[in-house]
């Protein structure tokens, strides 16, 4: 194992290897934190870590007032989640699709730099036409970059460069095919669904439920492709358990089916590291990866790409590498670089700390204001908040450039809505005015 991971990585990736290898069974208890690092000659924090990222993850859940239980199949639907105040000590306490880098975050000096050595060292090679995958640099940084931070292992060829998500959904519709039945998640983040309909292929929402999209909705619904958030749902936040996401996979296998993964903000979770992606779960080449840049560092950044499964990959070889790559070849040689060289991670680092502040000022007047986070979780730039109504709440969060629209908002047309979210509202915080929201905190201290 790798020196440089820390011992709660190493603790986390020993039970969950333990658990998939099925040497841990479903239902079966996990040692406390306390008795687990007398055990194994570590702290308490260090358990408490791994057990938090698995809580997370969805491959343990917590019992009230008895601990942690293996939670990886059936046995899920079984065990409540929910701790109560009276649980035991040591359980541990718990966008749009485009953000906005904020110009004091955004390391313009860098990037101008790697632009000018990227002028003076390729010179008519960026006058040429990159392959229709996209320029190799860029391919083999950003292969690099999913293994170290999101566990995927995928060749450089198979990562075909896009100029943003909504380019990679019309190519996939085109790789895929119009005649085949498309799902998106309702309530969710519409675009996707405009794109499929718009190529003539039929597009049905499914409904979710606290752990994500219904597999089961899936399966009378005869889709053939899937197209879902796991690791964070747009609006609802829900983060989608192994047990589901497992469950999904059979459901693709089974139906010859594909799974297009959108990891659109896997990179801002706060507490534990990223829950790891589906497709590095993949072993069957059902599943599509799917990311872009315009999150993490800005939306004018038109660079998004796929990880295409083996078979799939060699499907668009033969019928659509004629079109060429649609991204300048100027600008992914710079993004490359960037990656490259660390700055991208560095930056990132920078963005979380910053949102970070952000998410922790738009919380606090939530509080103040009697507005409830409706579905708390640690990660992503947006929240799903209960706001009372006529809440002053709502302007001032509008005049910090905070983004509100009701949840109602993002379902498809003619959908049933529950009366229980009929007044829950999607709070987008990644616009905001860090300087605003410092200003407004204070007022509502000082009772101005």
């Amino acid at each position: 194992m790798s020196e440089k991971k820390s011992l709660y990585e190493q603790l986390y990736e020993d039970i969950k290897r333990d658990i998939l290898d099925g040497k841990l069974a479903d239902g079966s208890k996990l040692p406390s934190k306390r008795a687990q690092a007398e055990r194994l000659g570590v702290s308490v924090i260090t358990v408490e870590n791994a057990y938090s990222q698995l809580l997370a993850e969805g491959y343990i859940a917590a019992r009230e007032r008895s601990g942690y239980y293996v939670c990886a199949g059936d046995i899920c639907d079984t065990l409540p989640v929910h701790i109560s105040e009276e649980a035991e000590e040591d359980i541990p306490e718990g966008s749009s699709a485009a953000a906005v880098s904020q110009d004091t975050v955004f390391p313009f000096s860098v990037w101008t730099r790697l632009m000018r050595a990227v002028i003076l060292e390729k010179n008519s090679a960026m006058l040429a036409p990159v392959p229709p995958g996209g320029a190799p640099e860029l391919q083999y940084a950003i292969s690099v970059h999913l293994k170290a931070f999101r566990g995927i292992n995928v060749p450089p060829h198979r990562i075909i460069v896009g100029a943003g998500t909504e380019y990679l959904n019309d190519l996939l519709v085109k790789l895929l095919g119009n005649n085949l039945t498309y799902a998106v998640e309702n309530p969710g983040y519409h675009k996707p669904a405009r794109i499929y309909r718009l190529n003539g292929a039929l597009c049905l929402p499914v409904s979710l439920d606290e752990q994500g999209i219904s597999a089961e909705e899936l399966y009378y619904k005869n889709v053939d492709v899937a197209h879902i958030s796991p690791a964070h749902h747009f609006p609802t936040g829900v983060v989608m358990p192994i047990s589901r996401r497992m469950e999904l996979m059979r459901w693709a296998s089974q139906r010859n089916g594909y799974i297009i993964e959108d990891d659109y903000d896997s990179e801002f979770r706060w507490s534990g590291r990223p829950v790891p992606a589906m497709f590095g779960l993949d072993t069957s080449g059902r599943v599509i990866y799917m990311n872009t840049f315009s999150m993490t560092i800005a939306p004018s950044v038109r660079i998004g790409y796929i990880c295409l499964p083996a078979e799939l990959y060699e499907r668009w070889r033969e019928r659509m590498s004629f079109i060429t790559c649609p991204v300048p070849a100027f600008e992914q040689y710079t993004l490359a670089r960037f990656i490259e060289g660390g700055h991208f991670e560095r930056h990132i680092n920078r963005m979380r700390k910053h949102y970070r502040k952000i998410r922790e000022y738009t919380l606090d007047l939530a509080g103040r204001f009697h507005a409830e986070n409706s579905a708390p979780e640690n990660a992503g730039l947006h929240f799903l908040m209960d706001i009372p109504e006529g809440s002053p709440l709502m302007k001032i969060y509008a005049d910090c450039g905070i983004r509100i629209s009701p949840l109602t908002a993002h379902y498809d047309e003619g959908s049933d809505i529950s009366p229980d979210n009929a007044g829950k509202y999607v709070v987008n915080f990644a616009g905001a005015d860090t300087e605003k929201l410092e200003e407004a905190v204070k007022k509502t201290n000082s009772g101005v």
